[in-house]
């Protein structure tokens, strides 16, 4: 068996990491594409390994050297015109050599886990091809196959229709031909390819020809959940770092990401905190409906966008100010507080990290992060503060005080002058939800010196909309209204306000199926010896991990072997290092996969 890498491509598309280097001299995590390729090669006693240069092929040259030289017998092959041509002049060039072995062809932008080659070179069928279930960052030749793994059709990007994308699958790049298929077939269809078509095209043209003889020769072997990347741009380039790296390092790129991890399909985010049973499907089938309306048209300005968020929550369309989520709601409303503010630690830090620490009060409970209302009189009491800063539930503790307990605190904090602010992003995951809610008119206009933060991302299950509100009877609202811009929600968000009161029967389904799954999820967490499970009325429980395992080594060992996320909360404020973990809850079949996960931490 030999081995054929194309390497002639000038990867142009990658900018200033190939200015003066051909793609595979390009570094992921320190080593550079080529040598982690000929390493990997270097494992299967190989007869030989082609190179096909040409872009700065001298220089490539020169880096491989003789390094290899007591594990690879290594060969170049010239493209001289890889500025006018494409990989399958690339690979005819090397036509004579491919008739000379068994061949396994590759590409030389790709980075791959080692298991691959593997997976091709022990399976016993002669003629294969890697392929991967497709997934939105994939572009180029994807396949057809059928119940026996042979290719039906190869697809190119004329005929890609995203109406089947269920059917499709993308080649890896990585081919096994056996000697007699490339001597009887696939040379011979080769070079008529080029002589009628020319030398512009690609080689997996040349496959797809065959395919249509119906002698089914070619097998498709899928690589399932095996991690593997094509690297053509920037891009491509930072997420293939963070798929490859490994334990703390690989830890410490994805959470420098805060989110978009719909670019790793194979994950499971346990740390972004989202009602699993909702939107439901008939609403995300309205959502399709309008998209094209939605993403060619302008959005409407605040005041319209006001009544619709009051149209969801049944306020007044004063009383209320929509955010590009939260996160921008917040920023303003710190910005017009004054004087001290009382916090409970740990909570969600993005509302103190606005403030100096000199401006903060913080009230830390005695045990396992409880408290109650009275709790929280009796430190402010003594420790007086302008604002008192509630979440609630809190995250990440969970921690719920009761709707009657919290309109204790509206009137004891209005006896005292202070502004009182309640984020309940997540009392719709609370027991008994919807009596919990501060949003009514009613409310407002009784405590006007409180105002009700609520990320509609969370309990709706909508977090790339960006959206979230703030409601008061309080003359702050419209100091913030004038803060942010008049178009800050674009269409999509607006849409899902304006349609949301039709799909309040089903939302709360999906609320009760949350809650029975949050007991059932508790259950099987205590079952986890490693743990110890902290009580929660959000949607993710805090737990203990108990030594001699640690937070920290938790959630690096479950990204590296079983590519789960979670929280580890030890760095965050309150915890002084001890050692808990926030692990959101998903539908049952993820949460399995997670229990399963901790069950074989060791």
């Amino acid at each position: 068996m030999q081995a054929i890498i194309l390497a002639a491509g000038m990867g142009k598309r990658l900018g200033e990491y190939t200015r003066n280097n051909t793609k595979c001299m390009v570094r992921v995590n320190g080593e550079t594409l080529i040598d982690r390729m000929l390493t990997q090669l270097a494992q299967h006693h190989l007869s030989r390994v082609v190179i096909v240069v040409g872009y700065e092929g001298e220089k490539l040259r020169k880096h491989i050297g003789n390094r290899y030289d007591d594990c690879l017998n290594i060969e170049f092959v010239e493209n001289p015109v890889y500025d006018r041509t494409n990989n399958i002049y690339s690979l005819a060039l090397a036509k004579e050599k491919m008739q000379e072995d068994d061949t396994l062809l590759l590409e030389s932008d790709l980075i791959f886990d080692g298991e691959l080659l593997n997976l091709i070179l022990e399976d016993t069928r002669p003629n294969l091809a890697l392929v991967a279930k497709y997934q939105t960052w994939m572009d180029g030749t994807m396949v057809r196959i059928d119940d026996d793994c042979n290719i039906v059709n190869f697809v190119p990007k004329k005929a890609f229709k995203y109406a089947d994308v269920a059917h499709y699958y993308k080649t890896v790049n990585i081919y096994k031909f056996s000697r007699a298929f490339s001597t009887q077939k696939y040379v011979p269809f080769l070079e008529a390819y080029c002589k009628a078509l020319g030398n512009n095209e690609y080689y997996e043209q040349v496959l797809r020809v065959i395919t249509f003889l119906d002698a089914q020769e070619l097998k498709a072997l899928p690589i399932g959940t095996r991690h593997w990347y094509e690297i053509d741009d920037a891009q491509d380039l930072d997420i293939a770092e963070t798929i490859f790296a490994e334990g703390e390092e690989k830890w410490k790129k994805f959470m420098q990401r805060y989110g978009g991890y719909w670019r790793f399909p194979g994950m499971l985010d346990y740390c972004y905190l989202v009602n699993p049973y909702f939107p439901s499907p008939r609403m995300l089938d309205e959502m399709r409906a309008n998209f094209n309306t939605l993403l060619t048209e302008y959005p409407s300005g605040m005041g319209v966008n006001s009544l619709l968020a009051g149209k969801c929550f049944g306020i007044k369309k004063e009383y209320v100010v929509p955010g590009n989520g939260a996160a921008e709601l917040i920023k303003s409303v710190m910005e017009h507080l004054e004087g001290k503010l009382g916090v409970t630690y740990p909570t969600f830090e993005e509302y103190p990290n606005r403030l100096p620490k000199e401006r903060l009060e913080i009230f830390h409970p005695a045990t396992d992060f409880a408290y109650t209302a009275d709790d929280l009189m009796e430190h402010f009491a003594q420790h007086p503060v302008s604002t008192l800063l509630l979440v609630n539930p809190d995250n990440p503790s969970g921690n719920f005080i009761p709707r009657t307990d919290i309109v204790r605190l509206a009137e004891w904090t209005a006896e005292r002058g202070m502004h009182f602010i309640v984020d309940e992003s997540f009392v719709d995951f609370s027991e008994g939800y919807e009596h919990n809610s501060l949003l009514s008119d009613a409310f407002l206009e009784k405590y006007p010196h409180v105002a009700v933060m609520k990320s509609i991302s969370k309990s709706f299950g909508v977090p790339g909309l960006r959206l979230g509100i703030l409601a008061s009877a309080d003359p702050m609202i419209a100091a913030v209204k004038r803060d942010v811009a008049i178009w800050n929600l674009n269409s999509f968000a607006e849409f899902f306000m304006q349609i949301f009161n039709k799909y309040t029967a089903e939302y709360a389904v999906a609320c009760e199926k949350f809650l029975k799954e949050r007991r059932r999820f508790a259950a099987a967490l205590a079952e986890v010896p490693l743990l110890r499970v902290l009580p929660s009325q959000a949607n993710y429980f805090l737990c203990e991990v108990l030594p001699p395992a640690t937070s920290h080594g938790l959630a690096v060992e479950l990204l590296q072997k079983h590519d789960i996320l979670i929280k580890d909360c030890s760095t965050k404020k309150g915890f002084d290092g001890r050692n808990f973990v926030r692990l959101a809850i998903r539908d049952r079949k993820d949460n399995e996969r997670l229990v399963e996960a901790l069950k074989e931490f060791n």
